[in-house]
């Protein structure tokens, strides 16, 4: 760093740092790469924690989950070409779920361009589907305006990553530039007339439903929403892998609008008469796969709260817009008063009882290891405020379906369905929240896409407990093969590690259970441990879905 008279040069490196922390930036997660040594040396004495991982597509899904569970952007760094590859992966994530993230990416040197040198990528050409924009910064000086810029559109509207690539040279050029500052969030609000129209709309219903999803939410936003609901009485459900968003123990909780529906649920969001989504897109997996509203006329009247108007009408053309953040939609609506006796309030309790009902694990199933008596303990012995995180895979469902979700900001799974996400989702849920009980599901391939990240959790320390539900088999991609091809199965199994050997060789704390007993003193071990852990639950193939076997499935029974 050179002064000049009263003006400070810094380089490249400095000003991108600089930036990060005018923007409240606490940490990192990286990949290093020789592409961006700049960055990495002015984070040497910045104050901001990095956490360096061993792939680029942890490295971003631990963004993803930061930004997830915070609400401010996650950052990410990786170098140029393969890595920045590898973390578009957590890219496309975060796209999909409406994720504030960043990702930077170290870039060839501005005088080597369209050569196709060594690891020459054209990001706009290549990340535009995977971000909300994708800049490339030429200018050291232009360094704080960029990043604003990125700040800013991550957050604003429906959220999402945003990627900015570096030349290798703009990083150590010194210049003068201004000081970087905080961004400014942008907000959009309900109007008067919206909410005066809203509140027309529902207590002219007979059959009103609430669904919740998506981001932008907050702890306030969640509690206010929920005694609006309890002086309304309404039944509320929460999208696909939103669960955290309203009490499921709540007189109103309906259940989940996801994969796996209760067909009651469904019934009843199709025999609504007024059908109000609030932040929610409502896009495949909540839908359905598009079956439970008209596309592009639904039945129901719609009212149709999200913080982006390019959403709004996509793909339902709602009675009621309303382009505002769900936490500024539910501040507008919290002194509403509720009719003396709404018509709908015995369907809601009715509605509830059939979701506990629903949520309610089974007993047994088949071999050794039972996941109902599991998920009973986990409910009994697991505190409130434990986040819980996974990838993609049947054995999702089990935490999905039979956990009961009561506190905000206790849930980071990818509505994407990416495998692999649960592990670095966990590492980052733990740096965020280090008093909390972080509890990571897997299946043994899902895990096994980002295992490696195991080690990240025992290098910073992060005590997570991983319940790997290990089947020997790719068991959601099985379950289709055998209903639409029964009997011929190819690619689908594994082979897999000793996942006990695999913890315990990484540092880290392994538990084996091979009978349901034994699920409850493995897990406390591994609590008291201390360190992060790994419980391998064999489970019986056979056990596929909570409802089905393979074999019921495969012979359509």
């Amino acid at each position: 760093m050179e002064r000049t008279g009263e003006a400070i040069k810094r380089t490249g490196g400095q000003l991108i740092v600089e930036a990060l922390k005018a923007n409240g930036v606490k940490r990192v997660s990286c990949v290093p790469g020789e592409s961006y040594l700049a960055v990495l040396d002015a984070l040497y004495e910045s104050g901001i924690d990095v956490l360096v991982c061993r792939q680029e597509g942890g490295a971003a899904m631990m963004a993803d989950s930061w930004g997830r569970l915070s609400g401010e952007p996650g950052i990410c760094m990786v170098t140029r070409g393969p890595g920045a590859t590898n973390a578009s992966a957590g890219l496309h994530v975060a796209k999909q779920d409406s994720i504030p993230m960043i990702l930077f990416v170290g870039q060839i040197g501005r005088d080597m361009k369209e050569r196709e040198a060594f690891q020459e990528v054209e990001y706009r050409r290549a990340f535009t589907e995977f971000a909300k924009w994708v800049g490339e910064i030429d200018d050291a000086r232009r360094i704080p305006e960029f990043v604003t810029r990125a700040f800013s559109v991550a957050t604003s509207g429906r959220p999402g990553p945003v990627v900015l690539t570096l030349p290798e040279d703009m990083l150590v050029e010194e210049v003068e530039a201004p000081q970087a500052r905080a961004y400014t969030r942008v907000e959009s609000h309900p109007g008067k007339q919206q909410i005066a129209e809203f509140e027309k709309l529902l207590k002219s219903s007979q059959r009103p439903m609430v669904i919740l999803g998506g981001t932008r939410w907050n702890e306030q936003a969640v509690a206010d929403f929920q005694e609006f609901a309890s002086r309304f009485k309404l039944p509320v459900g929460c999208s696909f892998r939103r669960q955290m968003l309203f009490d499921h123990l709540h007189p109103s909780y309906a259940g989940d609008v996801g994969i796996g529906i209760n067909p009651a649920l469904a019934k009843e969001v199709k025999d609504s008469d007024l059908l109000i989504l609030i932040g929610s897109r409502m896009s495949e997996m909540p839908s359905s796969s598009y079956t439970l509203i008209d596309i592009p006329y639904p039945q129901q009247k719609l009212v149709h709260v999200f913080p982006d108007p390019e959403e709004i009408g996509r793909m339902y053309r709602p009675d009621l817009a309303i382009c505002a953040a769900p936490a500024e939609f539910v501040s507008a609506i919290k002194d509403l008063e509720p009719p003396a006796l709404p018509l709908w309030a015995e369907r809601k309790s009715a509605m509830h009882d059939a979701y506990l009902k629903w949520s309610t694990p089974p007993e047994t199933g088949p071999g050794e290891v039972h996941m109902g008596p599991i998920m009973s303990w986990i409910e009994e012995n697991v505190p409130d405020d434990a986040i819980f995180t996974n990838g993609a895979g049947n054995y999702a469902t089990w935490l999905h379906r039979f956990h009961r979700f009561q506190k905000y900001n206790t849930q980071s799974a990818p509505t994407s369905g990416s495998m692999g996400y649960g592990l670095p989702a966990a590492v980052a849920a733990k740096q965020l929240f280090p008093d909390r009980e972080v509890v990571c599901f897997a299946g043994d391939g899902c895990f096994m896409m980002h295992g490696q990240e195991f080690i990240t959790a025992v290098r910073y320390g992060l005590p997570i407990i991983t319940v790997l539900v290990n089947n020997g088999i790719y068991g959601t991609i099985r379950m289709h093969q055998e209903r639409e091809y029964p009997g011929r199965v190819s690619a689908t199994d594994l082979v897999n590690p000793d996942f006990v050997a695999y913890a315990k060789a990484f540092g880290g704390h392994g538990e084996l259970v091979e009978k349901t007993e034994d699920f409850g003193p493995a897990y406390l071990r591994a609590r008291e441990s201390g360190k992060p852990a790994i419980i391998e639950v064999r489970l019986d193939p056979e056990a596929i879905t909570p409802a089905k076997t393979l074999t019921q499935i495969r012979n359509k029974a």
